[in-house]
């Protein structure tokens, strides 16, 4: 073999080497990727029941419920859409109407999407990017200006 043929091996051992590895690491990552999702992404493409994902927002005004054993109902909006929402446990300290929130979870076979983790957020600046855009395209608020539900 010519120098420049078992370079040619090196290379091309080393880059199947990389694929494969790289393979097997997204392979191991597939059920812990979550992808946030705005409820008029939801509205407009649909979501599959039991898929996981993150839901931000803002929390309806007039729409948070509360049953026995710490159960919470409340209504996520972007300005577009409105995704109802079941949480059981402790809801977040900054949490309440017309303040931002993310939540984790899934949708289930009645459309309810069933978080395990609620998030508070108070204004775009703690929210993340994705969110704060989402709000800012459905015309909710503009750059610079308060949150909305805050004055």
């Amino acid at each position: 073999m010519t120098r420049k043929q078992r370079r040619l091996v090196l290379i091309g051992v080393s880059g199947t080497v990389l694929a494969l590895s790289l393979g097997l690491v997204l392979f191991a990552m597939r059920d812990t990727i979550v992808f946030f999702r705005a409820p008029s992404d939801i509205a407009a493409q649909g979501v599959d029941e039991g898929v996981r994902f993150r839901l931000g927002g803002l929390v309806e005004d007039g729409s948070i419920r509360r049953e026995d054993g710490q159960i919470h109902y409340f209504t996520v909006t972007d300005g577009g859409a409105t995704i109802e929402v079941r949480y059981q446990g402790l809801l977040p300290d900054l949490f309440r109407e017309g303040q931002g929130v993310v939540t984790e979870g899934a949708i289930d076979g009645s459309g309810l999407f069933r978080a395990d983790t609620v998030l508070a957020r108070h204004d775009e600046n703690y929210m993340p990017r994705e969110v704060a855009d989402a709000l800012k395209a459905q015309g909710v608020w503009q750059h610079g200006d308060p949150a909305p539900g805050t004055q």
